[in-house]
This record gives C-alpha cells, structure tokens and sequence, in this order.
C-alpha cells in the first residue's frame, strides 16, 4: 500500500539532503590558506641586532631614507581552513583566499617546506647579490656581500635586497641616496641578469608597506593591476620590469628629473 506525502512534507525530506551538504561543507576542511599583511623589514637597517647587508672588500656610504621589503603572513599549511572561514575573509580587504597549493609545495610535510622557503631565499639572495655586482660592473671575488634576514622565507624580497647593495655601495651613482631620504617599499624577483619577476599577495604587501610608513612602493609592471586593487591612501606605485629600470625611477623620483613611470 502507497502513501502520498504531503507538499510541505515532500519539501522537508527533499531539504534533508542539501542542509546535510550545507552542514559538511560548512565543518569539512578546504584546501585553501588565508593571507594577510606581515612584517616589512628595511634592508638598509638591522633585524633583530644585526645588520642586514654587510659588504666587505669595497668601500660604502652611509644611507638615509629606508628599503623596506614586504611579506604576507598566510595560515601554516597544516591550518584547518573551513567555509566559515573562507566566507569571512572574502569579505574583507586585509584578508585573502588562495589555494594552498599556489603558496605551499603540495604533498610535502611542514618541515619540507620550511626547508623549500629556506633554500629559496638564500638562491634569491645570492641572485641579488650578483644582479647588484653585475650592475655596478664589480667583480664577485672582490666584494662580499652577506645577507642575514631571519624568519623570513621565498624569493620575493630579491629586488629589494638588490637595492638597498647598490645604495650602500653607489647611492643614486651621483653622491645621494638611491631612497632620496624616503620609506619606499616593494617587491619583485629578481635574475642574475636584474630582470624582476612577479610575486604573489601584492595588495596585502601594499597595506603592510602603508602601515609601515613607506610612501612609494615598487611592483613588478605586470602585477599592477593587482597592486592598484586595494592601495592605500598616499601610496604610490612605480611598476619596474628591472633593476637599473628600479635605479632609474628612484633617481627621477629622487632627482625631479626624468620621468617616473606609473601604474
């Protein structure tokens, strides 16, 4: 013998199913990592007591102003990232969603990326090193230079570390300061060759270099679309594509002479 269900009856054993969806995606862990603004670090400066560039085996100048190289701070890849949380953050501008495998290595354990980071950072800061020396035209067994920035992983501080070795041994190439006496931010791979390549969370590096002071911040040219989403209020972009186009705008803007390229 067959019953019929009612309409209002029909529609709640219907409803089961999806609020039993709803109810598992809600608590079920999704593979993404939440990202916010982190730290800055002037390269001119100390970290924690120490300098951040040491040079030996050539003579350097005494700087003004400050290169601060930017970072975000994303969830540890063994984070439980739920809907909830995602919904959250979509809805906020210091916050953003990104899939886990575009900011960590899949498959490999906490330790292992630590090590990946690690070994990143110090391939990035040896191409700074050299992009530096090539520029200014010095031999690498001459000069040494050390890097020392702790708690910080990944090649996106290269350009920044390139720099802020060119103001210490060059300046602005005519006697002044490469910064002009300013906080000027940024971000950027970069090559041997001093070709700058593109990173990720640059307008979370934007709102970090804002709170931190800086005034102008340079962005590889082809993120800055990205850089201009959500930048904040008395922040200027410079988009560069290479190191001596990075010396050149510093210059122009340090100078009044010359153009200033912009986002």
């Amino acid at each position: 013998m067959l019953s019929r269900l009612t309409r209002p009856r029909a529609l709640a054993v219907c409803a089961l199913p999806v609020v039993a969806l709803l109810a598992t995606a809600a608590f079920a862990p999704l593979p993404f990592t939440l990202t916010q603004p982190g730290l800055t670090a002037n390269v001119l400066g100390e970290n924690r007591g120490e300098p951040v560039i040491t040079i030996s085996g050539a003579p350097t100048r005494k700087t003004s102003g400050q290169l601060r190289m930017t970072t975000i701070e994303a969830t540890s890849p063994d984070t439980t990232v739920r809907l909830g949380d995602v919904i959250d953050a979509w809805f906020r501008t210091d916050q953003a969603v990104m899939p886990r495998d575009s900011v960590y290595p899949s498959g490999q354990s906490v330790r292992e990326i630590e090590r990946f980071n690690t070994r990143q950072m110090k391939e990035s800061q040896d191409d700074a090193t050299e992009a530096a020396l090539n520029y200014l035209d010095l031999d690498g067994k001459d000069v040494e230079v050390t890097l020392r920035l702790a708690d910080v992983g990944g090649p996106s501080a290269g350009l920044l570390f390139s720099l802020g070795i060119v103001d210490k041994l060059d300046g602005g190439g005519s006697g002044g300061d490469l910064t002009g006496g300013r906080t000027i931010a940024g971000t950027g791979t970069i090559d041997p060759a001093g070709k700058v390549g593109a990173v990720g969370g640059v307008s979370l590096k934007t709102q970090a270099a804002r709170r931190d002071g800086a005034t102008v911040f340079l962005v590889p040219k082809d993120e800055c679309g990205d850089a201009k989403a959500e930048l904040p209020k008395g922040l200027r972009l410079i988009p560069v594509t290479t190191l001596k186009g990075a010396v050149d705008a510093l210059d122009a803007l340090r100078t009044g002479e010359g153009t200033v390229p912009a986002c």
